[in-house]
């Protein structure tokens, strides 16, 4: 009768933890691969006078990494929920 609890609670902490950290670091990475020049600036604008202009290698760099961050997490949290 444990045995079955526990699947319980093991599913009931996957949820939390889908619904506490996951669904809002997969919507930051998202609005970063889809926006890289917003999320780039975020928290920084505020230090220019002007807009100021990016480099396409680092705005590429920005998009690959929040793909690569998005497919990471999925592997990593697939393995967690199905382990």
């Amino acid at each position: 009768m444990v045995k079955g609890c526990d699947a319980v609670e093991n599913i009931a902490e996957n949820i939390v933890m889908f619904i506490v950290f996951i669904i809002p670091l997969y919507g930051i990475l998202i609005w970063t691969y889809f926006c890289p020049e917003e999320s780039l600036l975020w928290g920084k604008r505020w230090m220019y006078k002007e807009e100021p202009e990016l480099s396409e290698g680092a705005i590429r760099y920005t998009k690959v990494s929040s793909l690569i961050a998005i497919v990471v997490l999925t592997i990593v949290f697939g393995v967690i929920t199905f382990s």
